[in-house]
């Protein structure tokens, strides 16, 4: 099939497509991430039985990426990406029929297969389509592709449902990842980026990167545990009505803010693995001030969520292009693995441990404690660099 252009860069037309395959793709998980959760709900499961649907999405998008590094070298790509488009949206007008948790646990793990292959590639293909200098705004332009989604559609989809349904919006979420699939045939992938690397390589990239890859691996774990709970338990932990959709709005605005600021910062200053202390300390306090005013202060919970998204949208950026740098070239698709199981197992854990937590105890228990793993993780020290992680732009 025809394929358009050279990759050549953020303005190259691959990384273009890759871009817009990734926001039909994410615009399928959005809408339907804080939805499921409330279909399950009102089908009569607990808060307990509705995490556990965001949980059993997490738990196989982990399990899968697992094995993405190893398909992107056998089958490449462009392959894996329409595959785990196809997925992730096929399945999803299936919620519709059944509430039963165990039918709706089936139809999320299987999203979860091509969600764990969209993650991984979408983020592998950002660092292999441009040159290292430009990996920041790179990745935050590729965190504008997938946040952008979650900007918009994690409140209209809890919103659509109140006037649609749960069906039209189970058929929409389940299309533009199909759609999305469309695109991935013209996206033109450089021959090096689909050959194993060289082990000598790979192995001065792990002595190098053993020590520095822990702290943002962690980072994003917690953070994603905070911003995970948040956005499956809100609507069912705030009165019906605007502020749990608002809450998802800004809460993803602030996400847009982070990381393309953090992607700016890093670029432009070369200051990769810097930024993610004080962004971790700023999603703690978004989430302990949600948590603390839950109850009496809508605006409170409003600017808590704006804290959650602008402080792990920073972390999202500087932990990948911080990975991206201490491993190298040959172990891109490793390092996005890693990345994004550190975010959805996150993500899982948190709507499935926060769940249980506030099924006996609350849901501002069960936030707080999300904001005090936050906090404590800005105690683990950062390591010594041995070699410089980003390149400043001249």
């Amino acid at each position: 099939m025809l394929e358009l252009g050279a990759a050549d860069g953020i303005r190259g037309a691959s990384f273009r497509l890759t871009l817009g395959a990734s926001v039909l793709g994410f615009g399928g998980y959005a809408l339907l991430l804080p939805v499921v959760p409330l279909w399950a709900a009102r089908g009569g499961a607990g808060a307990l039985g509705a995490g556990v649907t965001t949980g059993a999405l997490m738990l196989s998008t982990v399990l899968t990426q697992l094995a993405v590094p190893w398909l992107l070298h056998r089958i490449g790509h462009r392959w894996v990406f329409g595959i785990g488009l196809v997925l992730l949206g096929a399945p999803s007008p299936l919620f519709a029929l059944s509430a039963d948790t165990p039918a709706l646990v089936a139809v999320s793990a299987l999203r979860g297969i091509g969600f764990g292959l969209v993650t991984v590639v979408g983020a592998a293909l950002v660092a292999e389509l441009v040159p290292p200098q430009q990996h920041g705004r790179a990745t935050g332009r590729y965190g504008v592709a997938v946040g952008a989604p979650q900007l918009v559609l994690l409140a209209i989809g809890v919103a659509a449902v109140e006037r649609l349904g749960f069906l039209p919006v189970f058929v929409a979420g389940g299309a533009a990842p199909v759609l999305g699939a469309l695109l991935v045939p013209f996206i033109r992938v450089p021959a090096a980026a689909s050959a194993p690397a060289a082990e000598t390589a790979a192995q001065e990239e792990r002595e190098v990167g053993v020590g520095a890859g822990v702290r943002p691996l962690l980072a994003m774990v917690v953070c994603s545990m905070a911003q995970g709970g948040l956005v499956t338990f809100l609507p069912l932990a705030v009165a019906p009505g605007a502020l749990a959709p608002t809450a998802l709005l800004v809460m993803a605005a602030g996400g847009l803010a982070g990381r393309v600021g953090a992607g700016l910062l890093v670029d432009r200053f070369g200051i990769g693995g810097r930024i993610l202390g004080p962004a971790t300390l700023l999603t703690a306090l978004g989430t302990g001030l949600a948590a603390g005013l839950l109850d009496t202060s809508a605006a409170g919970v409003l600017v808590g969520a704006a804290l959650v998204g602008a402080g792990f949208g920073a972390v999202q950026n500087d932990s990948l292009t911080t990975l991206f740098a201490v491993y190298g070239p040959a172990r891109y698709g490793a390092t996005s693995a890693a990345w994004n199981i550190a975010f959805d197992g996150g993500t899982g854990v948190g709507a499935t441990g926060l769940g249980a937590l506030a099924d006996p105890f609350g849901f501002r228990v069960a936030f707080g404690v999300a904001a005090v793993l936050c906090a404590l993780t800005v105690l683990v020290p950062r390591p010594r660099p041995q070699k410089p992680s980003r390149t400043k732009l001249s």
